[in-house]
């Protein structure tokens, strides 16, 4: 009875001690999170230092600082997961995009935006596909399948617009800014559409069949996650256009904004379509109709409180990339990974 009491104490010890880590870790990131604001209101004068930048920064020093307090084992306060970024911290940047996009300049420019941002993508991914077979067999790291060339080209075939479109003013340039900002999104869902469709097919027996039932389920993802988003965005415009609830509480109204622009991102992942596709339409329908069907506080209060979501979310992840950039473990992959002899047989000399 007395070692049972004692092992239940020391579990019991272990857990407030590991509980007491994840408090002191998650104070000291909001803290930071903090000083990337406040730091990032002080230099907005500055044409080449934002909220972005300077969470990069603040993220690096603190990763450096981390590393040589624990002696070069770990450059980061908190583990971050997958799951943290693709159901908790990604929903909200997207949505705030196709809310706050100026429709006029993107539907206007639709045609553009998708010549850029999907016909260009899939040049891109050909291009990126075909230099990997030729350089990861030059570089001899190994046997990959079709499959896994193809998802490479996938991933490396997205950019991200996020910095670009920090530098940039819409009211100053709305043209360029809606063209970047179009291609951006756009780009990011037509990689994981492609991405998708890859993982969802045996291309190692690639024939005209197997092709033809990829480009087909290529169309499929794209056009099912975009409807998915105007469904649920006209959904909620009617739900609250016929029940009023601004009558008796408006905070109904903005739960119910946000829930179910939340709930078309899951119901996208849950039945595997693209829930950036889905929650940026999304965005946009419930900007046109839902919004106009709300009172006038919940206007202001969506406005802001979208934008405040998508702000720190986007400030939680450039910090946290700072951090990971110092990853000691990463770069020991990446240094294990290449043989010595890859840099001159890829130059095509001899080793």
């Amino acid at each position: 009875m007395a070692i049972e009491l004692s092992n239940l104490m020391e579990r019991s010890l272990s857990m407030l001690s590991s509980d007491h880590k994840s408090v002191v870790s998650m104070n000291l990131f909001v803290a930071l999170l903090c000083a990337c604001i406040v730091i990032g209101h002080l230099l907005e004068e500055n044409r080449w230092m934002n909220e972005s930048i300077t969470a990069l920064i603040i993220g690096l020093c603190t990763g450096i600082v981390i590393l040589l307090t624990t002696n070069g084992t770990s450059s980061h306060v908190l583990m971050f997961s997958e799951d943290l970024f693709f159901i908790y911290l990604l929903p909200p940047i997207i949505f705030n995009a196709g809310f706050q996009v100026k429709k006029k300049q993107f539907f206007r420019n639709f045609m553009t935006i998708m010549l850029f941002g999907a016909v260009g993508t899939l040049i891109s991914f050909v291009i990126i596909s075909a230099g990997a077979v030729h350089f990861f067999k030059q570089m001899n790291i190994g046997t990959l399948k079709i499959g896994d060339y193809l998802a490479i080209g996938a991933i490396f075939a997205a950019t991200d617009s996020v910095c670009t479109l920090q530098v940039l003013n819409q009211d100053e340039t709305p043209l360029l800014y809606s063209l970047v900002f179009g291609e951006g999104v756009v780009n990011d869902a037509t990689s994981v559409v492609l991405f998708n469709a890859i993982q969802s097919f045996d291309l190692s027996h690639i024939n005209l069949s197997i092709a033809l039932k990829f480009v087909g389920s290529f169309f499929y993802l794209f056009i099912a996650s975009t409807m998915l988003g105007v469904i649920a965005g006209l959904l909620s415009a009617f739900i609250i256009k016929k029940l009023y609830m601004g009558r008796h509480s408006t905070d109904r109204e903005v739960a119910l904004m946000i829930l179910m622009a939340y709930l078309s991102y899951m119901l996208a992942e849950l039945f595997y379509l693209s829930g950036i596709l889905t929650v940026f339409f999304c965005g946009i329908v419930m900007s046109h109709y839902t919004w106009h069907n709300v009172t006038e506080s919940s206007r202001v209060t969506t406005k802001h409180a979208f934008a405040t979501l998508s702000f720190v979310a986007e400030i939680f992840i450039f910090l946290y990339v700072g951090m990971d950039a110092l990853d000691i473990e990463k770069w020991r992959v990446v240094r294990d990974s290449l043989p010595v002899q890859a840099i001159p047989s890829c130059m095509g000399t001899p080793s």
